[in-house]
């Protein structure tokens, strides 16, 4: 599923080209690209939720909280989410590229992802995926694109 929104998010999204809605075609597309039925089904689903994590009214915990607030991760979230990832994340609450709401919406989208195995990459390219569908925040995904293209020569946070 997660090569699936890859492919998405660097052939339409990232690209700037003209995203299609029509679930037919695109699936069409990506079963011609060859990613099977359940897997296309799945990722459109992730991708409907996270347009739907935009809704205050369905999510009402995503409510500002303070800057002073501390983020406990659940064990099921601490099994995906490496001790690293969650560093990077309070990083990047940190320099201001998360905010709570935007954690919030990382964290749920990495936790619908059918996977076991979940990397920094990965973190990183969802981290972008929610941040380009949150209207608002595109001074937050100006650098977070800046942390994942630029090549640094040590560790980012």
């Amino acid at each position: 599923m997660f090569d699936i929104l890859m492919y998405l998010f660097e052939n339409y999204i990232h690209s700037e080209a003209e995203v299609m809605v029509d679930h037919d075609m695109l699936t069409d597309e990506l079963t011609r690209a060859g990613f099977h039925q359940d897997e296309i089904y799945k990722a459109l689903n992730w991708l409907e939720k996270l347009s739907a994590l935009q809704d205050v009214n369905a999510y009402p915990y995503y409510a500002r909280v303070g800057n002073q607030s501390v983020r406990i991760y659940t064990k099921d979230e601490m099994q995906l989410l490496d001790t690293p990832s969650r560093g990077f994340i309070l990083f990047l609450e940190q320099i201001n590229v998360l905010d709570f709401t935007t954690r919030e919406m990382v964290i749920d989208r990495v936790m619908e992802l059918d996977t076991t195995h979940f990397s920094m990459d990965d973190l990183k390219w969802v981290i972008l995926m929610v941040l380009f569908n949150v209207p608002g925040q595109e001074t937050a995904y100006s650098k977070m694109e800046d942390l994942v293209f630029d090549e640094h020569d040590g560790p980012l946070h």
